[in-house]
Order: structure tokens, then sequence, then C-alpha cells
């Protein structure tokens, strides 16, 4: 059975503070998204222990940095990822980048073993095209849960939504508002105004009203925390999805 993951998770990347973690959790934030190569998943795991929120109502994902992909390092370094974030196993555990030690014939036999001993409940990918998702289509034992990706409105991600929804796995989309971008995009900004919202909650709602697509933003304080949230909650016209949607402009931040 795949997870049903909320229309808002959190992004961890760049959280220091073990606080900011629990406060998120009590406001609403029950998906986290971490990484190895984030540094912080001791972090991530002080706050979920502070949190006054049961670990049942929680979803846990990190992501196995490409340079422990190699089948002798799989196991070794997602028992280390559980040790710093105290638990015994989580929800989701990504290829983070099917890049440097990654072996899809050698790496995804040992994703799956992970599954099978209950270190993780499911395997997701990050980063891949739609050609690397057929072949670990191919080697996975089991289903690929989530596929997580840049997407907001300058990357709209439109094949690989349409192939998420024939494969029945979740888009999860990362950079949701394409590190502050969107501040700036007329089509954002007039929406917003116009609704007496954020541009961020209008990012966020045209993303989350897409079916099969859920989001990770970051944010720290409180009032950014609560905004985020909002997002999901801010219904969009078909006209609004539709100025959105004619956006132009193609910017993809990461490589």
């Amino acid at each position: 059975m795949e997870p049903t993951l909320p229309k808002i998770g959190l992004g961890t990347m760049g959280i220091e503070d073990p606080d900011t973690i629990a406060r998120a959790i009590e406001l609403g934030y029950h998906h986290l998204d971490t990484a190895q190569i984030y540094e912080n998943e001791d972090v991530v795991g002080e706050g979920i222990a502070r949190a006054d929120v049961s670990r049942e109502e929680l979803t846990v994902a990190t992501k196995v940095w490409a340079d422990n992909l190699a089948p002798e390092d799989v196991r070794s370094s997602a028992e280390a990822s559980l040790d710093r974030l105290g638990l015994d196993f989580v929800e989701l555990l990504y290829v983070h980048r099917p890049i440097e030690a990654y072996d899809p014939g050698a790496t995804l036999p040992e994703f799956d073993s992970l599954r099978e001993d209950g270190l993780i409940e499911h395997v997701g990918l990050s980063n891949f095209s739609i050609d690397q998702l057929e072949e670990a289509r191919e080697i996975l034992a089991g289903p690929i849960a989530a596929h997580q990706v840049e997407m907001h409105p300058l990357y709209g991600q439109r094949e690989l939504l349409e192939y998420a929804r024939t494969a029945r796995h979740t888009l999860v989309a990362y950079s949701p508002l394409a590190q502050g971008a969107v501040f700036e995009l007329p089509e954002i900004r007039e929406v917003a105004e116009e609704r007496g919202v954020s541009e961020a909650e209008v990012s966020l709602a045209w993303l989350t009203a897409k079916d099969g697509v859920v989001t990770i933003p970051k944010a720290s304080s409180e009032e950014h925390l609560e905004a985020n949230l909002a997002g999901a909650g801010l219904e969009l016209t078909a006209e609004e999805r539709e100025r959105i949607e004619g956006i132009e402009e193609e910017r993809k931040l990461f490589e």
C-alpha cells in the first residue's frame, strides 16, 4: 500500500534548529523530508522527539546520497540515517540522484531488501528521467511510491506528471517557490493581489491542485510555516490556474 502524503510537507534542507522542526510538526506538517547530504537528520530526529505529536501520525523521508549507492554501502548508510534520526524505520527512503555509485541492477535490490526487512516502508526515487524510472520499475520488486523532482510555476514537469499518473506514484515537488522567483512573476503577483494572499500561497495552491502532486516547501519562521500550510486550503479558479499554466518562461534551478 502506497503512503498517503499530505499535500504540504516540510522540506528541511538548511534547518538547523530542532525546535523549528518540532513547531512545524505541531502546526500540522506531518510529512518531513530530509537527506543524508543535508547533514541535518539528527536535527530532524530531535525535532520529532520534541514534538507533541505521535510518531504514528508522521511520514518521515530521507535520501541516500550518490556516494552511498554502491550495493555494499546502501544498507550501512541507511542504518546510519536511522541512527541519526533516532528512528527504527522511515516511511520513505529515496535514491537521491541516479549518479556516481548508482547502478540500477545492483543498487535497487538493496532498497527492496531494506523494505523487506522493515527498515523502510516504501522506496522513492528522486531526480530521475522517464527512461530511468522505467528501468527502475523493471528491477524493483515493489512499487515506486514517490518520485521527487524540482517543480514550480517556472518548471511544470508536465511529462513527469503525466508519467507519474500513469505509473501511479506520487510526484513530490521540491523548491516549489523557485527559490523566491515566484514572488516576481506578474501572473502570480496578479492572482495574489486579487485574492489578498501571498505569492507563496498562490504557487503552492497551483501545485497542490494537481492530482498526484504534493509539495515540500522549506520554511523556518512560524509566519511562513503557517502561510505555506494555508496554500493547500486556497482553491484557485480554472481561469487563475490557466493564467499560471500560461507562463512562458522556463527556468530550471538544479542540474
